[in-house]
């Protein structure tokens, strides 16, 4: 059997570790397509972090190395899982053969008001390239497409700005209906994030060369 690695971290950071995990949403997920600005990516990483998402998955159209901005994280990519899709029409399509429905934001017709839509139900929230939205191949993959209403004379929001919007307003729901209230990890799950948080990714820090 094993040995137990000891924790590499104080007693209060494991107790905040264990109070965080307490709170993370498993079922909800939000997947970046073509997201290439390293504000707005590392922004979103900030925010869905904050609002107890456990994964984010992002996708290019070409290799295009991973855009983030540790100054703008503030170390939220720490604790928070990132997902490379290879194949993004691929990897939603299994999210929805998994039970989740895809909610796409979207500014054409036929898209309705994001808050009527049911967040407490699994789900993996899509947002797009800053300048060109979703992709074509992604749409058809939507179970519901989803705007921001607005009554200004610019018809858009930031990605990041209109992610948060979108997050908080699940978390709105999400907390209402108790989901905050019991743990949805189980005590492995929670254990094996422990143990990456508190021994590996701290030992790995400090066998890092200095930059």
């Amino acid at each position: 059997m094993e040995e137990a690695k000891p924790y590499l971290v104080l007693p209060r950071r494991l107790r905040r570790m264990r109070e965080v995990l307490a709170h993370r949403q498993k079922d909800l997920i939000l997947f970046m397509d073509r997201v290439k600005n390293e504000h707005n990516f590392s922004a979103l990483i900030r925010t869905a972090e904050a609002v107890g998402l456990q994964e984010i998955w992002y996708g290019f159209d070409e290799p295009y190395p991973v855009p983030l901005n540790e100054g703008v994280t503030l170390g939220a990519h720490r604790w928070i899982f990132l997902h490379r899709a290879e194949n993004p029409v691929e990897t939603l399509r299994a999210f929805r053969q998994r039970g989740f429905q895809v909610v796409v934001t979207w500014l054409g017709a036929g898209s309705r008001d994001f808050r009527e839509v049911d967040y407490t139900r699994p789900t993996v929230l899509v947002v797009g390239n800053e300048v060109e939205g979703v992709s074509p191949e992604i749409l058809p993959l939507a179970t519901h497409r989803i705007k921001i209403p607005m009554v200004g004379m610019v018809r858009s929001l930031n990605v990041s700005v209109a992610t948060g919007v979108i997050l908080y307003e699940a978390f709105r729901q999400r907390e209402a209906a108790g989901l905050y209230d019991q743990p949805q990890l189980s005590p492995a799950e929670m254990e094996a994030i422990i143990r990456r948080w508190a021994y590996e990714d701290v030992l790995r820090r400090k066998q890092k060369p200095p930059a």
